[in-house]
């Protein structure tokens, strides 16, 4: 716990760069998505592109139902593309970009129905923290699902993975995960 003093400016301006790191971040990924979404349009793709409002991780235990993955929330302005997509293709490809950034992960899903040439984008973001148990459901069931929805708790569509390794390359580094100090953090000893 900082001092008062001259330490709550030193720690306010930790939480500052901290902030200003993850908002650079998320801006980097946004970017990517949109020269993604270019270059598959390019190719002929159909693309929807959606930056996630909110990104959980979920594991069984979690909710009233023992589904698990990660749970994407939507803006609704994307949910009628998005579902009319999800009913027209199988969607049996994908691929994970990721970013780690401090204790957060910054993640764009690109989901792929060669049949209909239709390629769905997905940008979020979430809290390493949150993921360990989620991580421990992915490796002792040997799959991932991603579920997209509404604010309101629709579903829109979920996703099978065969290979959780795309969202967590190392599995075991969530085993007994620790938050990493902030930017700029660091810790007298005593």
């Amino acid at each position: 716990m900082p001092e008062i003093g001259d330490e709550n400016i030193d720690y306010a301006d930790r939480i500052a760069a901290n902030a200003d790191v993850e908002k650079g971040a998320w801006q980097r990924t946004l970017d990517d998505m949109e020269a993604m979404a270019d270059e598959l349009e390019e190719e002929g793709w159909n693309v929807i592109d959606i930056p996630a409002s909110h990104t959980a991780p979920e594991n069984p235990d979690a909710g009233q139902t023992d589904r698990f993955g990660f749970v994407y929330v939507i803006p609704d302005n994307y949910a009628d593309e998005f579902s009319e997509a999800v009913e027209a293709g199988a969607f049996p490809s994908y691929r994970v970009f990721r970013q780690e950034m401090s204790s957060r992960v910054f993640m764009l899903t690109q989901y792929l129905d060669p049949d209909t040439e239709t390629a769905i984008l997905i940008a979020g973001s979430y809290e390493m923290m949150h993921a360990p148990a989620l991580v421990k459901a992915a490796m002792r069931e040997d799959e991932m699902f991603s579920h997209v929805q509404t604010i309101d708790g629709t579903v829109l569509g979920s996703f099978h993975h065969d290979d959780y390794t795309k969202f967590f390359p190392n599995p075991e580094k969530y085993e007994n995960y620790v938050a990493e100090p902030n930017v700029g953090d660091h810790h007298d000893e005593e």
